[in-house]
């Protein structure tokens, strides 16, 4: 391992110049809407109205409707991402890309803890930093990326406790509750179930047992309980205690499954993400599995037990919702990967350099794949100059990888980098079949067509493409989001409707101007788009057959410009 990581430099060590890695190549697959995860929308719509009638704890569907299936935290990171930058998709995302690589940073903090071995902790962050499922989280404004945030927090508390026991510093008990706090405002219960399966273990585990005594930090205790509580209390003296219903009904009613075979499904598959998505990390370190764990149960038996338990925990977890997310894994996936970190370290450098060279020449195949591919559209439906310098950096920094491998340097760090330019280079192709995306385009025909600011508007189609739409926009236009079923009956508020092509057939004749506000590539027929690129008549294929949305004005007649849902 010493020929492995001592040429590391010292800035290639430090968690911070990982954690600028993550963001600089997962930044321009996250930070406009390449993908956009169907969950984003209750979020933005709620940060988006949150602008516009300066109420910022209560949150709203985009139809009007009252939302209290997730505490405040994850609005808030939307909120501030608005504030700071306005209402983009790159403010919508920000801080949640700067999460994930937070989370990269405090893995870090929890291995030097643990073990006050820098490859360690250094291999830690590179594990963490190339996890598949951390980096999509790092992509959505949802809540997970929040929760393992706040989660992974906490764990810098427990991790000192677990190392000083009763004589830990008082710090450890503030970062431990308040991270504790702060996840339950992400996603509430989940949070409250992992930090109680922690502290049991503090004051149960036989290698390192903390005293209640010590638990009982009350100046934590308390601030932490005002954290996590705030809300609540807001909403239940605005409210009543309605508002618990819908909390409690996504909490458990609407996600705990009672069918056997659902929650045996759910474990096996959960069993098996956990250890396959730390490809190809977890790979390396199966050789004499048996003879390192039992080492780390002699040297480490404490910290091994804590991640069985949280391990388990959320596993146990998982196997009881009704559909199991891969996601559900995350919270503990940081701790989970310290200890993995620790496995790759005690095994023999004689022939694992011959096995990460392996992996990192096929992610490398990838990444030549991916860029070809985003080389061949971008250069045939034509790109910015950012586009094309953003390939140039790429095919740099693989034959920098190239050279670098050859010559067994630098290994572990180019592993993590060759999963993380996947998504780099995958941007480069998304860029292309999702960009510009709807609410871009929406917010380019309101500009060019002077419709006047404060308008009210109707919004008839996939909720999804309509909170796009919200964010293109912005605070200054009022939209809704009506019923597919019962629309027609709240027209005659509206002066405006945006709308998809089945819509805009039943509105035909009944005194509307219509023109196309968006057209985007239908996925479908995405190989009858990669031949006719060929041909040069890509831009026909579009107009024929691309997804349109709508852009209808009432020709005559009043309208009250008054939603009907409440304010």
């Amino acid at each position: 391992m010493r020929r492995i990581s001592s040429q590391y430099k010292p800035l290639q060590e430090s968690p911070w110049f990982i954690a600028v890695l993550f963001v600089v190549f997962i930044g321009p697959f996250a930070l406009d809407f390449h993908m956009h995860y169907p969950d984003e929308m209750y979020y933005s719509d709620a940060a988006v109205q949150m602008m516009q009638n300066g109420d910022y704890l209560t949150t709203y569907l985009g139809s009007g409707e009252l939302r209290f299936k997730k505490p405040i935290l994850t609005y808030w990171g939307v909120l501030a991402g608005f504030k700071l930058f306005g209402i983009t998709p790159f403010a919508s995302r920000i801080f949640f890309l700067l999460a994930g690589a937070m989370t990269i940073v405090l893995v870090h903090k929890i291995a030097t803890v643990i073990f006050s071995d820098r490859r360690i902790a250094t291999l830690s962050s590179l594990i963490i930093a190339s996890h598949p499922v951390l980096i999509f989280s790092s992509t959505r404004s949802i809540p997970d990326i929040v929760l393992t945030l706040c989660i992974t927090l906490s764990a810098w508390g427990f991790a000192g406790l677990l190392r000083y026991g009763n004589d830990a510093s008082k710090k450890y008990l503030w970062i431990m509750y308040v991270g504790l706090a702060l996840a339950f405002q992400a996603k509430g219960l989940p949070a409250a179930a992992i930090g109680g399966l922690g502290l049991l273990y503090l004051l149960l585990n036989p290698w390192q047992r903390v005293h209640i005594k010590t638990l009982l930090y009350f100046p934590a205790i308390m601030v932490a309980l005002a954290i996590a509580v705030f809300w609540f209390v807001s909403m239940y003296v605005k409210f009543g205690a309605t508002y618990l219903d819908s909390f409690l009904g996504d909490q458990v009613g609407e996600r705990v499954t009672g069918r056997a075979w659902t929650v045996v499904m759910n474990l096996m598959m959960a069993v098996v993400l956990m250890f396959v998505l730390f490809f190809p990390w977890f790979f390396l370190g199966l050789k004499k599995i048996r003879e390192k764990l039992r080492l780390m149960s002699t040297q480490h038996a404490a910290f091994l037990g804590w991640v069985l338990i949280w391990v388990l925990g959320i596993i146990l977890m998982s196997g009881l919702v009704i559909k199991f997310y891969e996601r559900y894994l995350l919270p503990v996936t940081p701790v989970a990967a310290v200890a993995l970190a620790w496995l790759l370290i005690q095994s023999s450098s004689k022939g694992k350099g011959k096995a990460i060279k392996l992996f990192i020449y096929f992610l490398l195949g990838l990444n030549i794949i991916l860029l070809a591919g985003g080389v061949y559209l971008n250069i045939g439906l034509g790109a910015s100059g950012w586009i094309y310098a953003g390939m140039v950096l790429s095919l740099i920094i693989l034959v920098s990888m190239v050279s670098s491998v050859r010559k067994g340097r630098q290994l572990y760090l180019w592993l993590s980098v060759a999963m993380m330019l996947i998504f780099f280079n995958l941007s480069f192709i998304t860029y292309q079949l999702s960009l510009p995306h709807q609410g871009t385009q929406v917010k380019q025909f309101v500009t060019e067509h002077q419709i006047p600011k404060g308008s009210q508007i109707a919004f008839i189609g996939h909720l999804h493409t309509g909170s796009k739409i919200r964010i293109g926009l912005g605070k200054d236009y009022y939209m809704t989001d009506l019923p597919r079923d019962d629309f027609q009956s709240y027209l005659d508020q509206y002066p405006y409707i945006i709308c998809e092509e089945a819509v805009k057939k039943e509105l035909e004749g009944k005194g509307y101007q219509v023109w196309t506000a968006s057209l985007m590539w239908d996925l479908k027929l995405i190989p009858e788009m990669l031949l006719h690129i060929w041909s040069g008549n890509s831009a026909e294929l579009l107009e024929a057959t691309g997804k349109r949305y709508y852009w209808l004005e009432r020709e005559s007649g009043d309208v009250t410009g008054k939603s009907p849902w409440p304010a």
